[in-house]
């Protein structure tokens, strides 16, 4: 066995994703849930592999508890509300658990076990309108959205932990990641669901707000790669993960038509309640040299191939569905 690992947000896009990785390289995983949470599909495949564990993410207590039993050598922390304009609907519970939830972490794993080698699951929404693009490491952060002020706070927690006590903590500064894992309300997901459900007939047209927006989009089993990484190297440290490529919301939607043999112009239709407003960011991009340099990463699913991927998943999911309503 290379390790014990474990993961909060073990059910998320990002945790099924991580658990297979470190499932193939020998681990053990343990993933920490919530008292009382439902069942997670995208850990079906594999719960017959992985030791779920119960425990309240704001207990440092309950924490404490969980990492005792679990005794982990590798401490993945996900869990965090992620849907962003969500976030201003329900400013703190974001802040409780993308925040909060992981200073308490933190600290359980110092009064625990300061030896864990700790992950931070931070996000671009750091940098929120950055000075400069495209971001790096020492880029000020600048958030505009709760969610952003929220995942500030812990990756300045996990910074300061590492300085403070000498832990082990890396914060992964990840720019938007996809895959047909993510929930439907997600843009990507949105757009090629959108796509493969006009194609099939069973939609009309698509309803969008700023074409304009643009993103750095990659694709979440590549970014995974370079969370484990993280906490393989000699020293703790930031690193930026990212693509390094804008796209507009309407190159995304371009490409997911074009895949299916439509003109996206005679099925989307813009509605300005949908845009973001003052909160819309623009100059997202991330400059992963250090990533490249330092961990050896890079991503293998450009933005053509990451569209194609996700409208391919939810032809397949729409046919299975009305294969299975007509039987």
């Amino acid at each position: 066995m290379t390790g014990r690992a474990l993961i909060t947000g073990v059910g998320g896009q990002d945790g099924s994703y991580l658990t297979e990785l470190l499932l193939e390289a020998g681990y053990e995983v343990v993933g920490l849930v919530r008292p009382g949470s439902p069942r997670y599909p995208n850990l079906e495949h594999l719960e017959d592999r992985i030791e779920l564990q119960e425990a309240d993410l704001l207990n440092q207590t309950s924490l404490a508890q969980a990492l005792r039993s679990a005794r982990p050598t590798e401490v993945y922390n996900l869990a965090a509300p992620s849907f962003v304009p969500a976030s201003w609907d329900a400013p703190v519970h974001t802040a409780e658990f993308a925040a909060v939830g992981a200073t308490s972490l933190l600290e359980a794993i110092r009064t625990v076990d300061p030896g864990v080698r700790f992950y931070q699951a931070s996000s671009s929404e750091i940098f929120g309108d950055p000075a400069e693009s495209p971001q790096t490491e020492t880029t000020t952060l600048a958030p505009v959205t709760p969610y952003g002020v929220a995942k500030a706070y812990a990756h300045f927690s996990a910074r300061s932990y590492r300085h403070r006590y000498g832990l082990f903590a890396c914060s992964g500064i990840l720019y938007n990641h996809e895959s047909p894992r993510r929930p439907l309300e997600f843009l990507p997901r949105k757009v090629a669901s959108g796509a493969a459900s006009i194609s099939l007939g069973l939609e009309r047209e698509l309803v969008l707000g700023d074409l304009d927006a643009r993103r750095d989009w990659g694709y979440a089993g590549d970014y995974v790669r370079a969370m484990h990484s993280m906490l393989q190297q000699d020293d703790p440290d930031d690193y930026v993960v990212a693509s390094g490529e804008g796209h507009s919301v309407r190159e995304l939607v371009q490409v997911a038509f074009e895949h299916v043999g439509l003109d996206w112009q005679d099925h989307v239709r813009v509605d300005s309640a949908l845009e973001r407003g003052r909160a819309e960011l623009h100059h997202l991009v991330g400059d992963a040299s250090k990533a490249r340099r330092r961990l050896g990463w890079s991503p293998e699913v450009g933005f053509t191939e990451l569209v194609h991927l996700l409208v391919d998943a939810d032809l397949a999911r729409l046919q299975a569905t009305a294969s299975a309503t007509a039987d």
